[in-house]
């Protein structure tokens, strides 16, 4: 006899972070979790996408011998569920018929219950999978102790035929395991597009994501669940691991969460700063790296990148360097040792000056007749890419990057010089964005952060108008437009795609509008030979912009 479908169900939401790659060690981080559910009395735990292999697995996936593992891991897993506890929805790689599908398992009673296909395949920004997947059929329920589950893979939530599909197949709860990186507007689309799937399907949805740092990506939770009448039951915080239990009952129409934990959404100075931290700790830690060394200029670039760094790792594992020139003014030397000091990590001086003349008496004969202009003024910037780089080599520490997105836009960076390092936390902020997040920095201090109370960032440093200090009284506007204007065109120009008569008609002057596009193609090769960083906006280089290098393009006047 069959047994009666339950009326109540508690199902735990599990935010966890996976290693990319690591198999075994995610197996037991989901067995891990499991226990915790059980001992909580939970019925079913819920995993992100593809969390028994990390995500995104790019070109990973396509080893024969990592779909063997990850197929091998699963059918473990689905075997300790015999044990009558709670079963398991796990993301998964997952090969049939030669073909390779991102999959979600429900595994319960000591077997794989169920596999479901992730039909809609993201193929744009960030994302690739129609390289290494294939898209599945639409999906029917999957039934969990009586209960008909629509699992929807992450980017079937983002379309309405996956759901649509499910409601129309009696699916009774829709349940999403996810793999969503974060930019600052990605909270506001999930929830809008969880609302519209609710409102089609007038079914509950469980919405669980990854948290963690994946190279550039950065992961930020932010899992929700919303019931049928769209309000929000639960919300588990941003950029945390996080198991929450939630409470269902079976109502005269559909099921319902009981409201629970709503952790309050972050402002967005410190959703970029934790983003920044999360991104850096995970790519340090998970790349076994001792430590980060960098040089702190007395600039706010580095010292906001320094402050991250410590706030990430703890200041024992940041190494700050002053590299002088004979342009490095007294305030500068000043305002880093009074930065190095607040944060409390190792600071040294070491002057470039004696490779500086090494270098342009080497090179004199070949330089006779020129007069001194920018190469000059890269070369110090290289003999300090040279000296960190000798540092790293030697106690094992990364360098670690200080440029910005503005910067990088124009390319007013030097290749082998401040470019040259392992990782970059302000790759993809603008430079107005470094001002206000070190304003914020000074007044709060982010949960789970490493570093000191109170102020990080000496006032003076963030009052300074920004200098490379390559030349004589050298200011950054003595090359570029003032940040303000440069930081709205490129906005424009990069994040929205904008013609240039557009940005004109918007009130920015069209020589400068021009001159700022021509600075930002010229510059795509350097853009290549960039150290990854955190993703922060809708389109950061690399992943989401890929321009080719030779691009002889420019937007006419009509």
């Amino acid at each position: 006899m069959t047994a009666a479908p339950p009326d109540q169900l508690r199902i735990a939401l599990a935010q966890v972070n996976p290693v990319m790659g690591d198999i075994a060690g995610n197996a037991a981080l989901i067995a891990t979790t499991r226990a915790k559910a059980a001992a909580a009395g939970a019925d079913l735990v819920v995993f992100p996408e593809l969390a028994i292999l990390g995500y995104p697995p790019e070109d990973l996936v396509l080893r024969p011998a990592v779909q063997e593992a990850c197929a091998a891991a699963i059918r473990d897993l689905a075997a300790q569920t015999a044990d009558g506890g709670p079963g398991l929805v796990v993301g998964t790689p997952w090969r049939e018929n030669g073909k390779l599908y991102n999959a979600a398992a429900l595994l319960d009673g000591g077997a794989i219950a169920a596999i479901r296909y992730k039909h809609e395949l993201p193929n744009y920004g960030v994302f690739d999978e129609k390289r290494v997947f294939e898209a599945g059929p639409l999906p029917g329920p999957a039934v969990f102790r009586g209960v008909r589950l629509g699992l929807m893979v992450c980017e079937d939530m983002w379309f309405a035929d996956v759901a649509e599909c499910l409601g129309e197949t009696g699916a009774e709860i829709l349940v999403v395991p996810n793999g969503s990186p974060f930019d600052t507007a990605k909270w506001d689309v999930r929830l809008n597009l969880g609302v519209a799937r609710v409102v089609e399907t007038g079914l509950p949805l469980i919405y669980v994501n990854y948290v963690g740092g994946q190279d550039e990506l950065v992961f930020d939770g932010a899992s929700f669940v919303l019931n049928a009448d769209r309000s929000m039951a639960v919300r588990l915080p941003e950029f945390a691991e996080d198991l929450t239990i939630t409470e269902w009952q079976r109502g005269s129409q559909h099921w319902r969460c009981a409201p629970g934990r709503k952790a309050e959404p972050l402002a967005q100075m410190p959703r970029i700063y934790e983003a920044m931290m999360l991104g850096l700790r995970d790519y340090v830690n998970r790349n076994r790296f001792p430590g980060v060394v960098l040089g702190l200029s007395g600039g706010i670039d580095s010292a906001l990148s320094a402050a991250v760094a410590v706030d990430a790792l703890g200041a024992d594992r940041v190494r700050c360097v002053m590299l002088p020139s004979k342009y490095t003014s007294q305030l500068s030397l000043d305002d880093a040792a009074a930065c190095a000091g607040a944060l409390g990590v190792s600071y040294e001086t070491i002057p470039i000056e004696p490779a500086v003349q090494a270098f342009t008496g080497m090179l004199a004969p070949a330089f006779q007749g020129r007069a001194p202009d920018i190469t000059e003024e890269n070369l110090q910037s290289r003999v300090r890419g040279v000296t960190l780089m000798a540092l790293s080599n030697k106690f094992g520490h990364m360098v670690l990057t200080t440029g910005n997105k503005s910067e990088m836009s124009v390319g007013y960076a030097t290749l082998y010089g401040d470019m040259c390092g392992g990782y970059s936390v302000l790759k993809d902020v603008y430079k107005m964005t470094v001002f206000d997040l070190s304003r914020w920095r000074n007044t709060a201090k982010p949960a789970g952060a490493l570093g000191p109370d109170g102020i990080v960032i000496p006032d003076s440093i963030i009052q300074r108008p920004p200098s490379a200090e390559l030349r004589e009284d050298q200011t950054d506007q003595d090359s570029l437009p003032p940040y303000e204007q440069l930081d709205a065109i490129l906005e424009m120009l990069v994040e929205k795609e904008m013609a240039v008569r557009d940005i004109v008609a918007a009130g920015q002057p069209e020589d400068v509008v021009r001159r700022v596009q021509h600075l930002l193609y010229v510059a795509e090769y350097k853009r290549r030979q960039a150290p990854p960083g955190v993703k922060i906006t809708a389109r950061n280089f690399g992943r989401d912009r890929r321009y080719p290098i030779t691009n002889g393009f420019r937007d006419q006047r009509k």
